[in-house]
């Protein structure tokens, strides 16, 4: 009888294991279903601006239910943009009255390197959150509940757990009509907080709290002018990822960039670090100065924001943003700039620079650290056009899809690939 358990126990310990693999090798296939990139246009950051506006937590009194509404391609847009940019993938949303069909394609975890799972999911609406109606992986037809437990294993392998706890505490519905979907939420006076709490992990606030103050402790130094160079500013703080880097054993360089780069950002456009860990109220202030690029405070600013959107959103993301800045001023704000966008589109590759993987990273680090001048980060762009208005941009170069234009970025990018930081290699 102990023989018998014990072969039944060692059965089912060597099955299991090979059942959930022979599972996920009949449901992967070959090849992707779906492969789209993240396109992101001007257009796109202004309604997402709009959105935000709108549901801004310091226009809010009190409680009550609120409403997101999306249009079809908006829900389509933001979730190919997600599986971009965190799985690798792509996906495809599309709305049916009461209905939700969602196509995903990512690439099949290490055991099954070379595959591609893709799911074909629809989800039925009802009086609160969806439900999983039918769930296929590749021609496997699946419980609709393994997904739920496929979603919360993949919160929890992502410790993101609290921050989508945090949300669903908020979230009371979502109607799904043929061409919207309205999702409603429930304002809570604590849920800006709470949210920013959940966002970043422990280690991450200990990261920018470093960064900090380091950074505090060289801009209150009393030999610092009134006004520093970007260039100047990022070497003492690539120094300090080096440090903590050898203290750490290696350590994750990613992580140390996002966090260098957050402060580097927040303190570049004289913004509250308490917008993303409410915490730093109370850390140590870091004096002010102002931080110049090419001796421009403009430039410093759209170069940090852009390489901040990159590090942590993707270049999409930050390359949009950059676009709709300079359209926008076009319309009746300091006009189109080429100058800002090349320092938008020359953050932006220093942001994917330093959290590109396989010890791009570190390298970066390593070369800041041991001192770098101003053409290193941006090339000379005094020559470009700028101060357009809308009118003089569109007789000019045609508008953002016209030849004109698009040579003129073709330029910029080969300035940008020029400078020593950015040359293949450089870095190493």
């Amino acid at each position: 009888m102990k023989r018998l358990l014990l072969t039944g126990v060692a059965t089912l310990l060597l099955g299991l294991p090979l059942a959930v693999g022979g599972l996920l090798w009949l449901g992967s296939d070959d090849a992707p279903a779906l492969q789209r990139t993240a396109e992101l246009a001007p257009r796109h950051v202004e309604r997402a601006l709009q959105i935000l506006s709108r549901h801004d937590p310091r226009r809010r009194q009190g409680g009550g239910l609120r409403v997101i509404d999306l249009s079809a391609e908006e829900a389509d847009l933001a979730a190919n943009y997600l599986a971009n940019q965190y799985a690798n993938g792509s996906a495809r949303v599309s709305l049916a009255a009461g209905k939700i069909t969602v196509q995903l394609s990512v690439p099949s975890p290490a055991p099954l390197a070379g595959r591609f799972l893709n799911l074909h999911a629809v989800l039925r609406e009802t009086e609160a959150l969806p439900v999983v109606e039918a769930l296929r992986l590749g021609r496997l037809p699946l419980p609709p509940s393994l997904l739920e437990y496929a979603f919360a294993r993949a919160v929890q392998a992502r410790q993101a757990d609290a921050q989508v706890r945090t949300l669903a505490s908020a979230l009371r519905g979502v109607t799904v009509g043929e061409h919207r979907l309205r999702v409603r939420y429930e304002w809570q006076a604590d849920l800006p907080d709470r949210l920013r709490r959940a966002a970043l992990p422990p280690d991450d606030v200990a990261r920018i709290r470093s960064y900090h103050a380091r950074l505090a402790e060289f801009v209150g130094g009393a030999d610092k002018p009134p006004a520093l160079s970007l260039a100047r500013l990022l070497v003492p703080l690539a120094q300090h990822a080096t440090d903590r880097a050898g203290r750490a054993g290696g350590g994750d360089a990613e992580a140390e960039s996002r966090a260098l780069i957050a402060v580097l950002a927040f303190y570049v456009t004289a913004q509250p670090l308490g917008l993303i860990a409410p915490d730093a109220a109370a850390w140590p202030r870091a004096p002010r100065r102002q931080v110049t690029l090419g001796g421009r405070g403009d430039l410093a600013q759209h170069f940090a924001v852009s390489a901040l959107l990159a590090a942590h959103a993707g270049s999409p993301l930050a390359d949009a943003v950059g676009v709709y800045k300079e359209l926008r001023d076009a319309r009746g704000g300091s006009g189109f700039s080429f100058n800002d966008l090349a320092a938008d589109r020359a953050g932006t590759v220093f942001g994917e620079l330093a959290v590109a993987p396989g010890g791009a990273a570190a390298a970066l680090h390593r070369r800041l650290a041991a001192g770098i001048v101003e053409r290193d980060l941006m090339p000379d762009v005094a020559d470009l056009p700028e101060f357009m208005p809308e009118a003089e941009f569109r007789r000019r170069f045609g508008g953002v899809d016209a030849p004109a234009y698009q040579a003129m970025l073709r330029e910029i990018e080969r300035r940008i690939a020029a400078c020593a930081l950015y040359r293949r290699g450089a870095a190493d």
